[in-house]
């Protein structure tokens, strides 16, 4: 089995190195790490609704590298700062992933940097096994 990585090396707030890929592929599955709404490291302003589409647009952006796409995205991981902004968080979610709704759990979390929202996934390509 081969196991292709990508995005090793980037750096997080303050220019500092961040010891893992940003996603992993084997035999069809694709595991992307957490994202926050995080560009060119730092954290964007805004509150939950900014953060969260910067933040699914960061996955978007590692799953078209890896060749796949929200509709092979079989479950989804959220953590959120504040239970109050489950809603608001919601809202935007489905935007992207009403046509095809994953598994998913979202639970409340201290962040490891000072964000709202962090969302990890899982994506399958038969045709990638």
């Amino acid at each position: 089995m081969t196991i292709k990585r990508y995005g090793g090396g980037q750096t997080g707030a303050g220019g500092q190195p961040l010891p893992f890929a940003r996603a992993t592929e084997a035999a069809g599955w694709l595991y992307v790490s957490g994202q926050v709404a995080m560009e060119k490291g730092e954290i964007v302003p805004g509150g939950i609704i900014a953060q969260t589409r910067k933040t699914i647009e960061n996955i978007i952006a590692i799953l078209d590298e890896a060749g796949y796409g929200l509709e092979d995205v079989v479950r989804v991981g959220v953590w959120l700062d504040d239970p109050r902004d489950f809603w608001s968080f919601n809202a935007v979610y489905a935007e992207y992933f009403s046509a095809h709704p994953p598994a998913r759990a979202c639970v409340q979390s201290s962040m490891m940097v000072d964000c709202k929202v962090e969302i990890d996934c899982i994506a399958y390509r038969a045709d990638r096994a």
